[in-house]
């Protein structure tokens, strides 16, 4: 079941379905769908085969959503999916200053001798740091963590704190291998939203500190990823560096920042990811989460709570949390 959150821009494309058929790639525009399935000759099965294909099918695709002639359907009634299915998601952590200092001060251990303002202290100086030392902080999830933006999400039995993370994602037009910084945006063929759910109890691990981290536990079940509703492309967002990135639980605002506060950009992180691994068409690269997260908040994610995620241009996601016995 659809919303009616329109995106910016001309036209958007997203992945749709009926019920007893496959999903199939479509492009939405005036509230309806056209299944492009049927009015692309080449007859592509899924989204990601039209973004392979990005920079020859863009102008026909914006001439496909003027023509009121074709075998357009009414939006409403069809069950969006994520817009697209990755090879690989990227991941930023640690992308927002404020977000980060909350969280140095919600994780802190019972033994820490600092004072949360010496804390907080602490960890502004490291953010400051790293934006001067130019190094964004990346790692890698699993696209089995991709859902759509209406479906519901399940809580593991065994996660003790799961969390929100809304956030601006970028998706990859073609492939990038060490790409400059001022030609990164080129790969990009638009924007979508994502809530990169984390469980903050397996953030790190207890019996190995030497080791850190541990993303495999904390943020890989399946539905953790909550993607979509559109794929907007990047042609009608007029700036990805000043969003407005708004995350309300059952109706209360927790998160509300600018993606202008992102210590490093769409491009930088284009860039940077792109020094290591081969980016591919159809591949997320997450921004970070801004400030307001439930640990920061103290209100972790229960049974029956009620996610609302947008951001600017991309119209909105709303997630229903279920609570997966034990």
């Amino acid at each position: 079941m659809a919303t009616l959150a329109q995106p910016a821009g001309p036209f958007a494309l997203g992945t749709f379905s009926v019920p007893d058929r496959e999903p199939f790639p479509g492009l939405p525009a005036r509230e309806q769908v056209l299944d492009l399935s049927r009015a692309l000759d080449w007859a592509p099965t899924g989204l990601r085969a039209v973004v392979e294909r990005w920079e020859e099918i863009l102008p026909l695709l914006h001439a496909l959503a003027d023509d009121v002639t074709l075998d357009w359907r009414p939006l409403e009634g069809l069950r969006v999916h994520a817009p697209v299915e990755p090879r690989q998601i990227f991941q930023s952590g640690a992308n927002y200053r404020q977000h980060v200092i909350d969280l140095e001060v919600a994780h802190r251990s019972p033994d820490d001798p600092r004072t949360v303002e010496e804390a907080r202290a602490e960890s502004a100086a490291v953010m400051d740091r790293r934006a001067a030392e130019d190094l964004p902080y990346v790692f890698v999830g699993l696209p089995t963590t991709i859902a759509g933006p209406y479906d519901d999400v399940v809580l593991p039995g065994w996660a003790e704190q799961p969390d929100w993370e809304l956030e601006l994602a970028a998706v990859i037009a073609r492939p990038a291998y060490r790409v400059p910084v001022e030609e990164a945006l080129e790969y990009v063929a638009g924007y979508t939203i994502a809530n990169d759910l984390t469980d903050r109890a397996t953030v790190f691990r207890r019996d190995m500190k030497a080791i850190g981290t541990d993303w495999l536990r904390c943020k890989n079940a399946p539905g953790f990823t909550p993607l979509g509703p559109w794929l907007v492309p990047a042609a009608s967002i007029a700036d990805p560096g000043d969003l407005r990135v708004t995350l309300k639980l059952n109706g209360d605002t927790m998160q509300d920042e600018s993606t202008k506060n992102m210590l490093f950009g769409v491009a930088r992180l284009v860039s940077y990811i792109s020094r290591t691994a081969r980016l591919l068409p159809g591949d997320l690269v997450l921004t970070g989460s801004p400030a307001g997260n439930g640990i920061h908040w103290g209100r972790l994610l229960r049974d029956g709570d009620v996610m609302e995620g947008s951001v600017t241009g991309l119209g909105a996601q709303r997630t229903r949390c279920v609570r997966e016995s034990a």
